[in-house]
């Protein structure tokens, strides 16, 4: 491999799907680095990125970790990331400021289809990536197989750098296609370098020439080697596959066990020879032509109890100082972390990853620098939401400390968002699934020592009416002194559906004073937060006709009393009805899947509007839905397990639809019972 060009400190992201064995991979780098003197183990819940309460329960990554090490004289900040599809947020924020990304996958054919979202994701930003196939050491499975499904799922051509070395089923070792030399695994030790196998003399000649004629067709000058069937030399062949990668040209594919140290080392060296430097993510990030002398990215916050709010960056030019001001905002302390352990610095150098102390305004995805005036243009929006849950604090006490808690998990993690519901009085917990959320609410327990309950949000149904009716209503009140006295002529009457409430009068000659028809209003209106069925009332016009009035006994209060009176006896005789929202939904599969949509979408009442292949997304469909909004509760979860944990969706209130028989009592009736 050709001598290493010095450069800056570097970061590589590790992602890939959930149990693809992406912590078990950050441990053997740090242990194969000198990082860490024993690995850790999830179960035993010591490795350096989950040391949450909330990842040690679940025996899985809740959120990113940082981890900064040296590794042959390089600096380097390796970025676990969370592999369930529920805490994407935390991947995606941090691969906006990464290198490079080693992307982790099972070698099981059957379960590429899980690095999709991420493969195009990758592709789409033009980030440099690698794949890494784990757990090696425990398959039987074909890794040609295994590259030919990935390759389907890639926009990429997958470039394998490496092929097994077999002793029966299992793999022993691997022959490295650019070097042509051959290695033996050994279990926690360094390879063995040994002679080239006689059995894999072919596949490997095979193999090495199919990666030759994939990086040819990225240089000309290659290309007519190969057709002048000239051998090009070693450096040759590095230089056009490193270039190729940090161009985002090809994705070269390693295999190795993370459990067993196996192609650990090799894969640390490739990145770093071939990884590309910090002036990709300035690029990427749309900072080219405004670039500061101090400049860095957020990418994470954390609340860490006693050391306050900690602020994760990436320093993409300049250094940054303990103390230094940036977007007005002074950095009180500063440092570099491995896992939950933190080591105060004195400066963070360009490239690097650090924590910056104590700056409670800044959020996620802000651009720091001394004027404060950069933003990336390319930094993308949080996801949207997908599930809610309904809560609120189980003590009273808590409810005002409750909501400063929710406000610092969502600067922790974006993709949370809160809903006051104004229809319902319920306050919503957004985010990507059931899980996701029930980690949020561990959090609060952990984090803030706060009990939550929780349950199923209601539905904000609405009510209307189907025919007009006249009405006549007196409120007429005598107990000593002045009295109450207010009467009032209504005419009820329907409107089309989302025209709302309309309210007029066509009093002549003062039979009810100018100055009480607000009243009369104000009466109507209070009447209408609560119908006959025992919702909302819209898309309904009231006209005052007619009425009376007394010079000393009619009020505000009681010309409100009769127009209230004069509804709630009119209301029932115009045949009301309830309604219920319906939401647009835009649902995104792999058209492998679309057929189990349509009987998903059917099975929830839903109506298909249309199918179109999914701009930008290779053999995916999206499917226009209408739906209504009291079956979405659930539907990412169905739709996940349809789709192998890949399918998703995004929705919008779309309008208001009349809802009768069986279903529709049964939720009057459930209202009703509610409010007794």
């Amino acid at each position: 491999m050709p001598t290493k060009d010095k450069s800056g400190p570097r970061c590589a992201a590790i992602v890939g799907p959930y149990l693809s064995g992406k912590t078990s991979l950050l441990e053997s780098i740090l242990f194969a680095a000198g990082a860490v003197n024993r690995k850790g183990t999830i179960k035993e819940g010591n490795t350096v990125s989950d040391s949450s309460p909330e990842a040690q329960k679940r025996q899985m990554s809740v959120e990113l970790s940082v981890a900064n090490f040296d590794y042959l004289d390089d600096q380097w900040a390796f970025i676990d990331c969370p592999g369930s599809i529920e805490l994407s947020q935390e991947a995606i924020n941090a691969l906006m400021v990464v290198d490079i990304a080693i992307v982790v996958c099972e070698p099981d054919a059957s379960k590429a289809l899980a690095v999709s979202p991420l493969l195009i994701f990758l592709e789409s930003n033009a980030i440099p990536h690698v794949i890494f196939i784990n757990k090696m050491d425990i398959t039987t499975s074909s890794v040609r197989e295994t590259l030919e499904a990935l390759q389907g799922v890639s926009g990429r051509p997958l470039v394998l750098r490496e092929i097994p070395i077999r002793d029966g089923e299992g793999i022993t070792g691997h022959v490295d296609l650019v070097s042509e030399r051959a290695f033996n695994w050994n279990a926690h030790k360094p390879s063995d370098l040994i002679q080239l196998p006689d059995t894999v003399t072919d596949r490997e000649q095979q193999a090495r020439t199919e990666m030759l004629e994939t990086i040819a067709d990225f240089d000309d000058d290659l290309l007519e080697q190969l057709l002048e069937d000239v051998t090009p030399s070693s450096d040759t062949v590095y230089d056009n596959l490193s270039n190729d990668l940090r161009q985002d040209l090809i994705v070269p594919v390693f295999f190795g066990s993370a459990e067993n140290d196996n192609g650990i080392v090799r894969l640390l060296k490739v990145l770093r020879h071939e990884t590309p430097g910090v002036d990709s993510v300035i690029e990427r990030l749309g900072l080219s032509s405004a670039a500061q002398p101090v400049t860095a990215q957020v990418f994470k916050s954390v609340y860490a109890g006693h050391t306050g709010k900690l602020t994760f960056a990436r320093v993409l030019s300049g250094d940054v100082s303990d103390g230094m001001a940036l977007n007005g905002t002074r950095v009180s302390g500063l440092y570099s972390n491995l896992g939950a352990k933190q080591n105060k610095i004195s400066k963070a150098p360009v490239g690097s990853v650090a924590a910056f102390g104590r700056m409670d305004e800044i959020m996620t995805g802000t651009v720091l620098s001394e004027a404060g005036t950069l933003t990336a243009e390319n930094w993308p929006e949080p996801l949207k939401p997908l599930f809610s849950m309904a809560i609120h604090a189980a003590e009273r006490a808590d409810e005002v400390k409750l909501s400063g808690a929710l406000h610092k998990l969502m600067e922790e993690d974006p993709s949370l968002s809160i809903e006051s519901n104004h229809d319902t009085g319920e306050m919503l917990l957004w985010g990507q699934g059931e899980m996701h959320l029930l980690i949020s609410l561990a959090r609060l327990k952990s984090a803030y020592n706060m009990e939550i309950s929780s349950h199923r949000p209601q539905v904000p149904y609405k009510e209307t009416i189907r025919k007009p009716v006249s009405q006549h209503a007196r409120h007429k009140k005598q107990s000593g002194g002045h009295g109450q006295f207010g009467d009032v002529h209504i005419d009820i009457k329907p409107m089309t559906r989302g025209a709302g409430f309309q309210f007029n009068d066509t009093i002549t000659g003062g039979v009810v004073p100018k100055n009480y028809i607000p009243a009369v209003e104000h009466g109507v209106k209070d009447y209408l937060k609560r119908g006959p069925l025992g919702f909302p009332v819209v898309d309904v016009s009231v006209t005052l006709t007619d009425g009376q009035f007394h010079a000393v006994d009619s009020s505000d209060m009681a010309f409100k009393a009769a127009a209230q009176m004069a509804m709630r006896e009119g209301m029932p005789s115009c045949n009301p009805v309830l309604l219920e929202p319906i939401c647009l939904v835009q649902i995104s599969v792999p058209n492998e899947f679309t057929s189990k949509i349509q009987r998903l979408v059917s099975g929830r009442r839903g109506q298909i509007l249309g199918f179109d292949a999914k701009t930008g997304w290779n053999n995916w469909d999206e499917v226009s839905v209408q739906l209504p909004q009291s079956e979405m509760h659930g539907l990412i979860i169905d739709l996940r397990s349809s789709t192998q944990g890949v399918g998703s969706f995004e929705w919008s209130y779309d309008h208001l639809q009349e809802f009768t028989g069986k279903p529709a009592d049964q939720v009057v009736a459930a209202k009703a019972d509610a409010a007794h």
